[in-house]
């Protein structure tokens, strides 16, 4: 997956100017990125929370499995590029394969398609120590040089924070709008607000909030103990303008899903519809929306 443009001329300009060193007067690359030949996405949906722990990766799976369930075709692409986990929740396996200039996705439980650092090393436990232009140039080409085929959701799995993994994704790729991930906790609102408020100030559209981890519900009572308190989520959601808002929560069969490889298994019962129906309600891409961004 080579993209040597370090010497290119005007006559072979690529206009990949991130990664070009030339002084060629000719930067008119795209603001945002487009996928290669082979690949289109109807939408790109990141999926973020400002703080670890809040079961943001299962908040994607989960997104993703709901809107395979309703027959779309979906890709996930795990930006925790330190710290991927979503091969293991969907049952993919590595290495994949790769030539100088593209490869294929794995492929997961109920036919997801995802890219992810673990599917290319030769052992899941094998470390992942890279300083942030590594990690920039890998999501690139995450995006840009895999062949996804068409999909109708490609869903970004951010890395907790805002690092300079969330500013390449905001700044470079062709987002539609995020999903953020909280826990009912005060600390967890506040800090999930700071990547609210980046996202906002850089033009990304919020389009709604998942409150996990809210309630634990007794088998046999059914009764709902908040663990961690009463859900502040709605509060949230209201404080900073976020359309929709939906709750998980604290399931111990999520967990085994996962292990197993099979988190499509799971049944939120409805609980993300609220999400999923905001993500549908968004226009679709068309062929050239990224260069044109």
């Amino acid at each position: 997956m080579a993209d040597d443009t370090t010497n290119q001329t005007p006559d072979t300009c690529s206009h990949n100017c991130g990664s070009c060193s030339a002084s060629c007067g000719e930067r008119t690359a795209p603001s945002k990125l487009a996928p290669n030949s082979v690949s289109s996405f109807k939408k790109v949906i990141g999926v973020v929370s400002g703080k670890g722990g809040v079961g943001k990766t299962s908040v994607t799976c989960l997104l993703a499995s709901e809107l395979m369930r309703a027959g779309k075709k979906v890709g996930i692409m795990d930006a925790d590029v330190t710290g991927p986990s979503i091969p293991k929740a969907f049952g993919a396996r590595g290495p994949l394969c790769a030539d100088q200039n593209s490869m294929n996705p794995g492929i997961g439980a109920e036919g997801v398609e995802i890219i992810s650092t673990n599917l290319l090393l030769p052992q899941d436990d094998m470390p992942v120590a890279w300083r942030g232009p590594v990690v920039t140039g890998i999501l690139t080409q995450f995006f840009n040089q895999v062949n996804w085929g068409d999909l109708d959701y490609l869903l970004i799995d951010m890395p907790p924070g805002t690092s300079d993994t969330l500013l390449t994704v905001f700044q470079q790729m062709p987002l539609d709008g995020i999903v953020t991930v909280s826990a009912p906790q005060e600390l967890v609102g506040m800090i999930v607000g700071k990547a609210v408020n980046l996202a906002q100030e850089m033009g990304v559209s919020v389009l709604g909030l998942v409150e996990n981890m809210a309630y634990f519900e007794c088998d046999e009572c059914h009764k709902r103990h908040f663990i961690f308190g009463e859900p502040q989520g709605e509060e949230v959601a209201k404080k900073y303008n976020i359309p929709a808002y939906a709750t998980l929560p604290m399931d111990p069969a999520v967990a085994a899903l996962v292990d197993a490889g099979n988190i499509p298994a799971y049944d939120v019962k409805g609980a993300l519809k609220p999400i999923i129906d905001a993500l549908e309600a968004l226009p679709e891409h068309v062929e050239g929306d990224a260069a044109a961004e």
